[in-house]
């Protein structure tokens, strides 16, 4: 009889513990095998063979007898637990996210198909493509800090290209999945192997896609969002993360991991090389990038930049309403530079990051407000489907006809969204064809579903959220309209004048990519504030050493490690109570950390639970680790946290 450690895939399996099981048949680390976990099943996989116990294990059910999962991810799942702290159970459900259960064999085949590199006629390379790739030359991680436009694409192309001619294969991240059409487009013109992984495919593609991926021995490309780094690659070469600087890298559930933190380690363990690239790399990843003097290969030039074509950028003060003639929302610089691209027969991009209709809905007399009754937040008025939502806990409700304390009947309706937009677009504009891309989009409205409409000029005006300002290349688009640039400056967080800095010039990325002549109208509030100009001006270095100087100031990251730990309670007088005690009892520990609060959250009220917030920050990360050991089971904690909202 054989006897081993397993992690389950289990989320029902809180402790950090390993589970012996026995077998009477000798299994490998890394094994994928079924087990008994109180009275149900699940996948688990062999960490080690260990010698008998002195207690009673129960039997493996079944192996299933295909490739086990490389030694790395077992190795990169054991750090994982120690660097992001969570339960053996939640870990183990990132290194196996597919049901082998009910298959059957015959699922576990896969097609041995040969890579193969096809002879597309790509651009030749620039002087300062060619300078870039030169530098990417062994196992270390490079910060690839390319201006909009510059080719980084065309890089990671020829990279590819090196390792699967070593016969290895190759990772790339995406922050969002609607850009995963575009990109595996390009891939595919000049490789044959690309995989894709995300969580919107159905159960039998992924675990199709996942099973190709771990037994298939030919070199591949895999392409998905943050959690296809734990793709079970056998040969590993190349990691990339493209768009690095996305907050959609950091995982919001435990285990609360930033991607390029695991990415760097996982580097390390297969010897491949890291690419973070980004036009607006994070402030953290250009801090430990200098710090660590990792290599910073920077692209100063657009690919297609020429004297032929111009961009022109206005900015408009939204507080001055002689702008705003035709329509409230709209300037008349924006109108008339969406005409002249639909008169031009060329696209349109308008950007709002806030979706619904209105997003503030209050009584003009007595002052009453549209709030959620279970949450510490507004409702968001949908014109389209005439409701009133939450979009904490999709609460809804129909508008009122009048007010409810008062019954004056002048609701009013202000802070658009989207889908207002939208409706003044159509006022404006009868004939032109749109598209709305937010997150309150159905499966076929959906950008990557739309991808193909979108490059054959079948939608002139495309309006939506950040979700638009990532990574789109469209030929045809000579007009972006910003209709409030100041929706994230203003949030109390340190973080949200980089992320503004992020998000405008990433958008206004779209537009000025040197294929025709181009315009951006900017609205703000705030003409003159620096992260707005600096935005504008793409200057990534004043921005830096701005935040460097505040974050060094204030004591926040990249200057420190922060860990925010959140109490939450259905009664606000408790939660106060234990958040007080908490702190209290985190104090007796006497590290040399600085305890801030306990204070509300952002949201302090959510689905009928209240919570409060602890904000410890520690030179040392690991007096953060053990605070996090002595945290009591009720408490919910994020360690690196991205913002503190």
């Amino acid at each position: 009889m054989y006897y081993f450690e397993v992690w389950v895939n289990s989320l029902s399996y809180h402790s950090k513990s390993n589970l012996t099981y026995h077998n009477n048949k000798k299994l490998v680390q890394g094994s994928i095998v079924e087990v008994n976990l109180k009275n149900k099943t699940c996948l688990a996989f062999i960490v080690k063979e260990v010698p008998k116990p002195i207690f009673t294990t129960k039997p493996i059910n079944r192996d299933f007898s295909i490739s086990a999962l490389p030694t790395h991810l077992i190795l990169l799942s054991q750090w994982l637990i120690r660097y992001y702290p969570a339960n053996i159970g939640t870990i183990a459900k990132l290194i196996l996210p597919i049901n082998l259960s009910n298959t059957s064999q015959d699922t576990y085949k896969y097609s041995p198909e040969k890579t193969i590199i096809k002879k597309n006629s790509l651009l030749a390379l620039t002087s300062e493509q060619q300078k870039a790739l030169s530098m990417i030359n062994h196992s270390n991680t490079y910060l690839l800090h390319g201006v909009t436009g510059s080719g980084k694409t065309r890089i990671y192309i020829e990279l590819i290209k090196q390792e699967l001619n070593k016969n290895k294969s190759v990772i790339i991240l995406i922050p969002e999945i609607s850009l995963i059409t575009q990109l595996v487009q390009t891939l595919s013109k000049n490789f044959n192997n690309v995989i894709v992984w995300h969580s919107q495919q159905t159960e039998k593609e992924r675990l199709q896609n996942w099973l190709t991926i771990l037994q298939n021995p030919q070199p591949k490309i895999v392409v998905g969002p943050r959690s296809a780094i734990f793709s079970p690659i056998q040969k590993l070469g190349l990691i990339i993360i493209d768009e690095a600087h996305e907050t959609a890298y950091k995982q919001e559930q435990a285990p609360r991991y930033e991607t390029a933190r695991v990415a760097a380690y996982l580097s390390r363990l297969t010897g491949s090389r890291l690419i973070l690239g980004s036009a607006t790399p994070s402030v953290n990843d250009y801090y430990l990038a200098k710090q660590k003097n990792k290599p910073i290969i920077k692209l100063n030039h657009k690919v297609f930049e020429s004297k032929k074509f111009k961009h022109q950028i206005t900015i408009v003060d939204l507080k001055d309403r002689t702008n705003f003639i035709k329509s409230n929302f709209l300037s008349q610089q924006l109108i008339n530079s969406i005409q002249q691209s639909l008169d031009d027969h060329q696209q349109i991009l308008l950007y709002l990051n806030r979706r619904g209709t209105a997003r503030l809905i209050f009584c003009q007399q007595c002052g009453w407000q549209a709030n959620c009754p279970h949450c510490d937040t507004t409702l968001t008025y949908h014109h389209d489907d005439f409701i009133l939502k939450c979009h904490s806990c999709d609460y809804q409700q129909k508008p009122p006809l009048e007010c409810p304390d008062c019954h004056y009947q002048n609701i009013i309706f202000k802070t658009i969204g989207t889908k207002a937009i939208v409706t003044e677009i159509e006022k404006l504009f009868p004939t032109a064809r749109l598209a709305r891309f937010d997150n309150d989009n159905h499966k076929s409205e959906r950008l990557e579903n739309n991808y193909e409409k979108i490059i054959t000029e079948k939608i002139d005006i495309l309006i939506g959220t950040q979700i638009l300002a990532k990574g789109l290349d469209i030929l045809k688009l000579s007009t972006l309209g910003i209709v409030m640039a100041d929706t994230s400056l203003f949030l109390p967080d340190f973080s949200s004048q980089e992320r503004t800095f992020q998000l405008i010039n990433q958008v206004i990325g779209r537009v000025d990519r040197g294929h025709l002549n181009s315009r951006t109208i900017i609205q703000t509030y705030q003409p003159d504030h620096p992260t707005i100009q600096q935005a504008i001006h793409n200057d990534y270095q004043a921005m830096y050493e701005t935040e460097i100087t505040n974050r060094q100031k204030y004591f926040f990251p990249p200057i420190c490690s922060i860990l925010k730990v959140t109490i939450k309670k259905n009664n606000r007088q408790k939660t106060i109570q234990d958040a007080k005690y908490l702190k209290n009892s985190l104090l007796k520990l006497k590290l040399p950390v600085i305890i801030e609060g306990p204070t509300p959250a952002y949201q302090e009220k959510i689905k009928n639970f209240f919570y409060w917030q602890l904000i410890i920050k520690a030179k040392n990360r690991h007096h953060l680790l053990t605070i996090i050991n002595h945290l009591p089971p009720n408490c919910y904690y994020d360690i690196d946290p991205i913002n503190l909202l």
